[in-house]
């Protein structure tokens, strides 16, 4: 018999490893909720549109500087005293940030909350690869796969509940039940380690000065881009060389020969399987936080839903996640995970297609069969994708290969959203470049249909004719306008579809993974 397969796993690493996935949950859900409820907090702070948006940006930063420095942070101080740390630095900022009072306040406050946030995310996933054994891994996956695609799903539900009925102050203090759940497992199942801070002293210092320089420049630009006409933005320009100077540096410098403790092992590149899960990854994270952020911002801008409509709308993609998952470490056990993650991203790009034609009568409803078909395809991803990218990988290379699966999962989000939003807007204007000239003012059927609307107007309040006829122009171009905003929706989605396509293509480059499950 084969022992893997009668390995009893003791409740305390049960609880701790349950304990470290309500973190992740947390941490992802903070994310979605915080965004949702973006309107009330500006108002309650005295703050613009365009500043708030830093209340996002802020966190993202935090979380996208920290990931990556999570091993060797949790080395240094012990993997216990790291997690526990930061989760109680982040439940003290959580709460402090729903009792901020202005604008630079609650910014601060949310990149120290994303900065202690952004840990529980990659010491899950570890906690799953190196406290379980490898027949529980997939168990473990999938438990996992919950926090990144059931949190996002449910994320605009819970914020829209919660501001309408408690405010906007109330979110923030969401985190502490759960959190102080979360502590008291810790506290139980994870075994106490010395610190070991002369790796601290002996920390690769370059690679973290250049990786925070380059992922927090990279992180503003992609936040700020859209809003800031990209490149004509001096600010965001300088920001891009920044970024990519920093970034090329810390490619150097982990890659030096002489650099003997590297920040993170990026030579796990050079297993073929991570190099292509990655890049699977990478994709998903693109199309993944485009959709949670294209679904709301189409139903919002072309129907008028409310951030709670919406999510309303969102929860179709979560709730059947919570039956499909459990089956996933089954089917994982009997079919080659590989199957499994590229029939996942073949059914959530045949969801993104089935958006493709937008219409006046495309709302919430008719979302409801892509959204459950979108449900089914990232239940069938995230489990086998968790599994493939840390098969076969050494323990002492376990924190090295969360943190870049997180960050590049992470950071393909943040490209994702930037894309979408750029995109939109340039599609928006080739639509309605296409179809303006189509619409002559001296082309008999617009002058029909501008004669109507005029007659309209007139017997609805206008008495002068030419009132009516600029009423009527106005109306015409505002239809072209609303089309070219469909057509530019559904070209968004069937860019999400083409997307899944490619994570199909590096899927199938996948060699099958060197575990007993």
């Amino acid at each position: 018999m084969n022992p893997a397969t009668t390995v009893k796993i003791p409740l305390r690493t049960r609880i701790a490893v349950g304990g470290a996935l309500i973190g992740a949950f947390m941490a992802v859900l903070n994310i979605q909720v915080v965004n949702t409820s973006l309107p009330d907090i500006q108002g309650g702070i005295g703050t613009g549109l365009d500043n708030g948006g830093w209340i996002s940006t802020a966190y993202l930063i935090g979380e996208i500087i920290v990931i990556p420095l999570s091993g060797w942070l949790s080395q240094v101080f012990s993997f216990r005293r790291y997690l526990i740390g930061s989760t109680i630095m982040f439940l003290i900022f959580s709460a402090a940030c729903g009792m901020a009072t202005n604008f630079p306040e609650m910014v601060t406050l949310r990149a120290f909350q994303g900065f202690s946030g952004g840990v529980l995310i990659p010491l899950a996933l570890t906690t799953v690869i190196t406290m379980l054994p490898d027949r529980a891994k997939p168990v473990g996956f999938a438990a996992f796969a919950l926090t990144a695609t059931f949190a996002p799903a449910i994320g605009p539900t819970i914020g829209g509940l919660v501001t309408d009925l408690y405010g906007w102050r109330s979110i923030f203090f969401l985190n502490l039940i759960p959190g102080a759940v979360m502590l008291t497992a810790l506290f139980y199942g994870l075994d106490k380690s010395p610190m070991q801070l002369k790796k601290f002293a002996a920390g690769d210092w370059l690679g973290i000065v250049t990786i925070a320089i380059g992922l927090a420049s990279l992180q503003i630009v992609l936040e700020e881009g859209n809003k800031d006409d990209w490149f004509g933005s001096p600010f965001i320009l300088r920001l891009s060389i920044l970024s990519a100077v920093a970034l090329t540096a810390f490619l150097v410098q982990e890659l030096r020969p002489g650099n003997k403790n590297p920040l993170v092992n990026l030579r796990l590149f050079q297993r073929w399987n991570f190099t292509f899960a990655s890049i699977a990854n990478v994709t998903l994270g693109f199309v993944l936080y485009a959709a949670v952020y294209l679904i709301p911002t189409y139903l919002a801008e072309a129907h008028g839903y409310s951030a709670r409509q919406a999510g309303a709308v969102m929860l179709w993609i979560g709730l059947p996640q919570l039956v499909i998952i459990p089956f996933m470490p089954l089917l994982m056990r009997r079919i080659d995970p590989r199957y499994l993650l590229a029939a996942g991203f073949i059914v959530f790009s045949i969801s993104a297609f089935l958006n493709v034609h937008l219409g006046p009568n495309d709302s919430g409803p008719q979302m409801l069969i892509p959204n459950l078909i979108r449900a089914l395809g990232q239940a069938m991803i995230f489990p086998p994708i968790s599994q493939i990218v840390n098969a076969g990988i050494p323990l002492r290379d376990a924190s090295s290969a969360s943190s870049l699966f997180n960050m590049l999962r992470n950071l393909g989000g943040a490209i994702g959203i930037a894309t979408v939003q750029t995109f939109i807007t340039n599609r928006e204007k080739f639509h309605a470049a296409i179809m303006s000239p189509q619409v002559s003012l001296l082309d008999p059927a617009t002058q029909y249909r501008l004669h109507v609307l005029q007659g309209y107007f007139q017997t609805h309040g206008l008495t002068s004719a030419a009132a009516a006829r600029h009423q009527a122009i106005i109306l015409i171009g505002h239809t072209i306008t609303t089309q070219a905003y469909y057509m530019a929706y559904g070209d968004a989605f069937a860019l999400l579809g083409a997307g899944m396509i490619f994570a199909t293509a590096a899927t199938l480059m996948l060699r099958k993974p060197a575990v007993n499950i």
